[in-house]
C-alpha cells in the first residue's frame, strides 16, 4: 500500500519512434543518428536559446495502484517531479487533515498546535464548560482559604481551649475536604467532555456542550471510579514505602521512603496517563483502560513525559503570569499594602482572596484545555503509529480513497 498519490499516467510509455496519438498504419520515423553527446550538432542562432517548456502532468486518475500510477513507478518518477531519476527524494503530498492535526503521526508542535486549536476554534464549546468548572472550583477555595485560615490561627493559639481548637481544626478539614472534592468532580467532569470534543475535532466536526454532555455520561461514573483508582493507589504506594521508617521510628528512612516515592509515582502516573482518554473514547471498563495505556504507553516512556511535562511547564508559566499580578493588586489594594503582607492578614482579606480567584479562574479557563487536548491527542498519536488509526479516523471524516491513495 503506498503512501501519497502518484502523479504518472496510466499505461506503459511510449515505444521509441513512436509519437503520442499517431494513427495506427502510419509507418515510425527512422531513428536518427546518436548526436555526439558533449555538444550538439546544430545549435541556434545567438539570442534564441530556451529552457524546455515545463511539462504538466495530467490530473491523477481515480483507480489502480495509487491514482492511476504505473506499478513500480515511484512517485514523481515521470514529468520531471522529484524522486525521478537523478532527482532529491521522493515527494508526497501532505497528509489528510480533515479537523486540527494531520492524519500521520504528530510532532511535539503539532500535538500543542492542535490542543491550541480546538480550543480556537471551538470556544464556545470549550470556554463554557472550563470557566463553569474553574469558578466552582475557586469559589470553594476561596470560602476555605478565608475560613479555614483562620480557624487554623486560632486553632494554633495557645489561650484557645481544647473543644474550641478541635471545633476549629474540623471546620478547616471540613472545608479542605469539600474544596478537594469540588476540584477532583469538576475536573473529572471536563477531563469527560473535553475528551469528546477534542474526539470530534480530529474529525473536523463541531461539537455543542450538550452533545459532549450526552456522549460523556454514560461513561462518568467508570471514569470516577478510574480516578479514584489511580489516586487511592498512588496515596497506598506513598505510604507503603514510608511505613519501614514509621514503624522503625526512623527519620532517615521516613526521608528515604518520601524520596523513593517520587520518581515510582511519577513512572505510574505516565504509565496510566493514557487511560482517561482510553476509556472514554473506546467505551471500555477502568480495568482494561489501564491495560490500553500501559500498551500504547510501552516504549515511548519518556517522549509522552518530556511531551507531557513541558505542557505542565507552559500552563504553569501562563498561569502565573495571570494569577500573581491579580494577586498582588489585591493585596496591596485591600490587604493593607506591606503591613498586611508582613503580618500575614492580606492574604486573608477578602479583597486579594477575590482578585486571586479572579486569576485563578481566568487562568484553569485557558489551561484546563490544553493540559486535556494533549493528553487526547497523545492517545490519537500513539494508536496512529501502532494501530492505524489514521484508516479508521479518514473513513470517519470522509477522506475518499485513503489508505489506497495514501490520504
Amino acid at each position: 500500500m503506498n503512501d501519497s498519490p502518484g502523479w504518472a499516467t496510466p499505461g506503459s510509455s511510449p515505444s521509441d519512434g513512436e509519437r503520442p496519438g499517431a494513427p495506427a498504419d502510419q509507418p515510425a520515423q527512422p531513428a536518427q543518428p546518436a548526436a555526439d553527446p558533449r555538444w550538439s550538432a546544430q545549435q541556434p542562432p545567438p539570442g534564441q536559446w530556451q529552457s524546455p517548456a515545463p511539462q504538466t502532468p495530467p490530473p491523477p486518475q481515480p483507480g489502480g495502484q495509487g491514482w492511476g500510477q504505473q506499478p513500480g513507478t515511484p512517485y514523481g518518477g515521470q514529468y520531471g517531479y522529484p524522486a525521478g531519476p537523478g532527482q532529491w527524494g521522493q515527494w508526497k503530498p501532505p497528509a489528510a487533515k480533515p479537523g486540527v492535526i494531520p492524519l500521520r503521526p504528530l510532532g511535539l508542535g503539532e500535538i500543542l498546535d492542535g490542543a491550541v486549536a480546538t480550543m480556537r476554534t471551538h470556544w464556545r464549546s470549550v470556554l463554557p464548560i472550563t470557566l463553569v468548572v474553574a469558578t466552582a472550583v475557586q469559589v470553594v477555595s476561596l470560602l476555605a482559604q478565608k475560613y479555614a485560615m483562620a480557624d487554623l490561627a486560632l486553632t494554633s493559639d495557645t489561650g484557645a481551649d481544647a473543644e474550641t481548637s478541635l471545633n476549629n481544626l474540623g471546620t478547616t478539614l471540613t472545608l479542605l475536604g469539600a474544596t478537594l472534592f469540588i476540584t477532583a468532580l469538576g475536573s473529572l467532569v471536563a477531563t469527560a467532555m473535553l475528551t469528546m470534543i477534542y474526539s470530534r475535532a480530529v474529525l473536523g466536526t463541531p461539537s455543542t456542550v450538550a452533545t459532549a454532555w450526552r456522549e460523556a455520561r454514560p461513561q462518568l461514573l467508570r471514569l470516577l471510579g478510574l480516578t479514584l483508582l489511580l489516586g487511592i493507589g498512588g496515596i497506598l504506594l506513598f505510604v507503603v514505602l514510608l511505613l519501614p521508617g514509621i514503624l522503625g521510628t526512623s527519620p532517615g528512612l521516613i526521608i528515604l521512603g518520601a524520596v523513593a516515592s517520587i520518581p515510582l509515582i511519577v513512572w505510574l502516573a505516565i504509565k496510566f496517563i493514557l487511560a482517561s482518554p482510553a476509556l472514554m473514547l473506546e467505551k471500555s471498563t477502568v480495568f482494561k483502560s489501564l491495560t490500553r495505556s500501559s500498551k500504547l504507553v510501552k516504549g515511548t516512556w519518556w517522549r509522552i513525559f518530556g511531551i507531557t511535562a513541558l505542557t505542565s511547564i507552559i500552563t504553569g508559566i501562563v498561569s502565573a503570569i495571570i494569577v500573581w499580578p491579580l494577586t498582588i493588586v489585591g493585596m496591596v489594594a485591600f490587604g493593607g499594602g506591606l503591613t498586611g503582607i508582613e503580618n500575614g492578614t492580606a492574604s486573608t482579606a477578602w479583597g486579594a482572596l477575590i482578585f486571586s480567584g479572579i486569576g485563578a479562574i481566568i487562568a484553569q479557563t485557558i489551561t484546563m484545555p490544553i493540559q486535556s487536548g494533549v493528553t487526547v491527542l497523545l492517545y490519537v498519536d500513539q494508536r496512529i503509529r501502532r494501530e492505524g488509526l489514521d484508516l479508521e479516523l479518514a473513513r470517519a471524516a470522509g477522506v475518499e480513497n485513503y489508505g489506497t491513495t495514501g490520504g
